[in-house]
């Protein structure tokens, strides 16, 4: 599925949840070897407290919903993607990384390993990817479902 026909489905299925919505604006991030770039949904609202709800439930929620519904329909590859209202998404995702650069921080002057509080596996992949290439530490997730979290070890 193109960004151009996503932002199309997207943006109509979203209309249908009678909010406002004042811009959308579709980009595909960097590709990897092993998969190809995310496409980012950004939408701005003005009735984004409702798009996102407590904590961003809704919003998770939103994007759980559409992406199985275009992975039924066009296959999973079509389903990489992600909706971020306001900027919110990003806002966490930078916060999750600033998180663990601090707890990095600390395993290397302490010489020891830091476990981060539970996460998504979205933010688990964000902290993974984030010292993927990074000498001196290394990430592992340990724990079992809404306890699983992060790992930080010095090499």
């Amino acid at each position: 599925m193109s960004p151009d026909a996503l932002k199309e489905w997207v943006t109509h299925a979203v209309g249908l949840l009678d909010l406002a919505v004042d811009s959308t604006e579709v980009s595909v991030g960097p590709a990897s070897t092993t998969r190809p770039g995310r496409t980012t949904i950004s939408i701005r609202s003005s009735d984004a407290e409702l798009f996102i709800g407590p904590n961003g439930d809704h919003l998770r929620a939103l994007n759980t919903l559409l992406r199985r519904m275009v992975e039924q329909k066009h296959g999973e590859e079509a389903a990489n993607f992600l909706i971020d209202v306001n900027g919110y998404h990003e806002a966490q995702m930078e916060s999750v990384r600033a998180t663990a650069r601090m707890f990095a921080q600390r395993a290397r002057l302490f010489k020891r390993e830091v476990e981060m509080e539970p996460m998504n596996p979205y933010e688990r992949l964000v902290v993974h990817e984030l010292f993927a290439n990074d000498p001196d530490i290394e990430t592992r997730s340990e724990g079992e479902g809404k306890f699983r979290h992060v790992v930080l070890a010095p090499r």
